[in-house]
């Protein structure tokens, strides 16, 4: 993470650093509970949320691994994103940060589908991120990034 410049930023970075270990305990209860479901229902327009996030780039090519691809977007500079919430059948989720304000996020599912999407981070702007405001497709710059390990996605 991108150390902020500003003293509001800061404080909302040292949250971050101390909450970030407890998230994955919060996902879960908050899920139990159908936190989720509701988040969800003020996020997506009418409801069509199939389980996984919009934006998809693609599959991944069947002649490489998930673990070479995701060593790949390592070396691209994405790390584990332990503040996100869990899509269906989602493998491994990585962001990029682009600066404390913005990153580039990635999933990939069992199924070898990858969507990603640009958006706020959650240290930024919590709500935001989880009502998806702010939420880009971003395409063109992950094709960049994934170069010929993804299928693409061929249009409807």
């Amino acid at each position: 993470m991108v150390y902020p410049a500003s003293p509001g930023d800061q404080l909302k970075y040292w949250f971050w650093r101390f909450y970030t270990p407890l998230h994955p305990l919060v996902r879960g209860i908050s899920s139990h509970f159908g936190v989720s479901r509701v988040l969800l229902r003020y996020a997506v327009p009418e409801g069509k949320y199939t389980g996984r996030q919009n934006f998809l780039l693609g599959t991944l090519d069947p002649s490489r691994s998930v673990r070479d691809f995701v060593s790949f977007l390592v070396a691209q500079g994405f790390a584990n994103h332990f503040v996100a919430w869990k899509d269906a059948d989602e493998l491994v989720s990585l962001r990029r940060v682009a600066d404390f304000r913005h990153q580039y996020h990635i999933r990939i599912f069992t199924d070898g589908e990858v969507r990603c999407h640009y958006e706020y981070t959650p240290e930024y702007r919590p709500v935001r991120h989880l009502i998806r405001a702010g939420f880009e497709d971003r395409t063109d710059e992950f094709r960049a990034i994934v170069q010929d390990w993804i299928v693409p996605t061929k249009a409807p």
